[in-house]
């Protein structure tokens, strides 16, 4: 099927982003013609796609998608739109929850709406596995509840409903990809893998983090990407919500514990009382059920859990350990 992407042009929004980029490595593979909407930066900084840049193999396009002129402008002229651009950082909307709407509920209309204009051919919506909440049910189907337990997840469920919208209104052929926890090379500090592997690196003898007790579904970047791509080609998929995950989960203090023995470091896990979440909002237990994404598309992934956080732990000891730039990758 890797034939279907061969000089079709394709529009990835947020695509200096973990996920983002990565989908654009694997379009740019697939022989697509790659347009890249990525959110302006001051500081003229080329981020995870410098090497596309500057051999000329995606062409660039800054903006922000709550400008709705800047969306029309890059969706015009793609048959397939990835709609990942997002707020994304959970403590930050408890601050700032207002933004959050902006961009990615105001922002995910502009995009559907563009799409409409253009007669897109599939828009794919990018959701996240924490619009469902503490799971009710485990695994997590596609019908399981949707719970708003921060600004985050509640600008995401307005944001998939937005989308949705569009189909069900306009039949514009839509597809919300509800990706669970992914994780990888270049993923921002922020999040808790990065953030174990980075404290593990520089040495340290003990590892803060706050809950180890809730369970979460690892998936690695490029098996994340790759059910982008299958889900896009799938025509039973328009209309539908589809989880992308492995069906296995490990708990936070075991992904600890695990991610040490892998750098063979004998630090302590402590509990930082600052990284705790508001009473009512930690989120317990994330386990997907993959089934609707393989029946619709024959996904499923690839990477084991253990083998992608080696590579992880790789690229961190390569990229940001030791190195100037590790100043800017902060836990």
């Amino acid at each position: 099927m890797n034939g279907h992407w061969k000089n079709r042009k394709v529009l990835v929004t947020g695509a200096e982003g973990f996920i983002g980029s990565a989908l654009v490595d694997l379009l740019v593979g697939r022989g697509a013609r790659v347009r890249a909407l990525s959110h302006y930066k001051p500081y003229a900084e080329r981020g995870f796609l410098a090497h596309h840049l500057e051999s000329g193999t995606v062409e660039a396009v800054t903006g922000d998608v709550r400008d709705a002129g800047v969306v029309d402008e890059a969706v015009a002229g793609c048959d397939t739109v990835f709609h990942l651009a997002a707020l994304i950082g959970i403590p930050y909307s408890y601050r700032a929850p207002e933004s959050y709407v902006a961009t990615n509920v105001v922002g995910t209309h502009h995009v559907a709406a563009a799409c409409r204009r253009h007669a897109v051919g599939r828009l794919v919506h990018t959701s996240t596995s924490e619009v469902y909440g503490t799971a009710r049910t485990a695994p997590i189907s596609e019908s399981h509840p949707l719970q708003p337990q921060s600004p985050y997840s509640a600008s995401k469920i307005g944001a998939d409903m937005m989308a949705l919208s569009y189909w069900h209104a306009f039949e514009l052929p839509v597809t919300v990809v509800r990706p669970f926890n992914t994780y990888g090379p270049r993923q921002s500090a922020r999040a808790v893998i990065p953030a174990i592997l980075r404290q593990l690196h520089a040495g340290a003898e003990e590892i803060r983090l706050g809950s180890t007790s809730p369970t979460r579904d690892f998936t690695y970047v490029t098996d994340t990407a790759a059910g982008f791509l299958a889900l896009a080609e799938a025509p039973a998929a328009v209309g539908r919500t589809v989880n992308l995950g492995t069906g296995e989960e490990i708990s936070i203090g075991d992904l600890a514990a695990l991610l040490t023995e892998i750098t063979g470091s004998a630090a302590r896990i402590v509990t930082d009382t600052s990284r705790l979440r508001p009473a009512g909002s930690e989120v317990e237990r994330l386990l997907s059920d993959n089934g609707l994404a393989r029946e619709l598309s024959g996904w499923r992934p690839e990477m084991s859990l253990r083998d992608g956080l080696t590579e992880t732990s790789r690229w961190i000891a390569e990229h940001v350990t030791g190195r100037p730039a590790a100043q800017r990758y902060q836990v």
